[in-house]
Formats: structure tokens, sequence, C-alpha cells
């Protein structure tokens, strides 16, 4: 028996399919200034954190979006910070390595069609889509 043809498939609204390639990779970040990067002081003993569970769950999400091992990580973050005008330090690879074993980065299923929203503000990461 011989098998059949490959299926041939034709693009014929081509700009319509690059728009949506377009918006496939599309996302925004919004920092908020306000937002507590730096962590409180407990009162518990022994040495404070540095970085709020906050700034971590940014550094994180980044991670995962991304697929980048920490150290890249970290220098992205930097560069992020730097576009968005704030002058904060970024978490060394050491941190977050040891701050994610107790923190979980939980990233909704994204839509192929719109962008996907990073809202980062005092209460915390949002995940924006459609409609919120």
């Amino acid at each position: 028996m011989s098998k059949p043809p490959p299926a041939r498939y034709r693009t014929t609204t081509w700009s319509s399919y690059n728009a949506a390639l377009r918006r496939r990779g599309s996302m925004l970040i919004w920092v908020d200034p306000d937002m507590a990067w730096l962590a409180p002081h407990e009162g518990r003993p022994g040495r404070p954190p540095v970085f709020s569970d906050a700034a971590i769950q940014f550094c994180l999400s980044v991670k995962v979006l991304f697929k980048l091992p920490l150290r890249q990580t970290a220098g992205m973050v930097a560069s992020l910070l730097r576009l968005a005008g704030l002058n904060w330090s970024v978490p060394d690879f050491s941190i977050l390595c040891r701050r994610q074993r107790t923190l979980t980065v939980q990233i909704p299923y994204r839509r192929v069609d719109g962008p996907l929203n990073l809202l980062v503000d005092r209460t915390g990461i949002k995940f924006l889509g459609d409609g919120e």
C-alpha cells in the first residue's frame, strides 16, 4: 500500500496571518514604582530577607515565561527594570535558587490570539487577559 501524499496548507490571508503572529509574541510588563521590592523587617532572629516575595515572584515569572536559567533571569530582570527607569537592585541567582523552593510560579493558560499582560504592583503579580 502506498502512503497518501501529505496535505498542503496554503495561507491566502497573509496580512491577518502576519498580524496573528505579531500578537502571539506580544507581552506587556507593567511595573508599579510603589511596589515593595525590598522585604520588610519581620523581627525574627537571623538575617532578614533582602527582597520581598513579590520581587522573587516577578523574577521567577520571567524565568518561566522565557525559559531562562537563573543567571540569565537576573540579567533580564535588571534590563527590564532599567527600561522601566527603576534603580532597584536585582536578586542574585543564588537568592533566586533558595527562594524558589518556597514560592510557586503560577502562570495561567494564555490564549494564542491575544497578548499576555504581566502587571506588577504593590499587591503582587497578576496575569491579565481579555476583559480583565
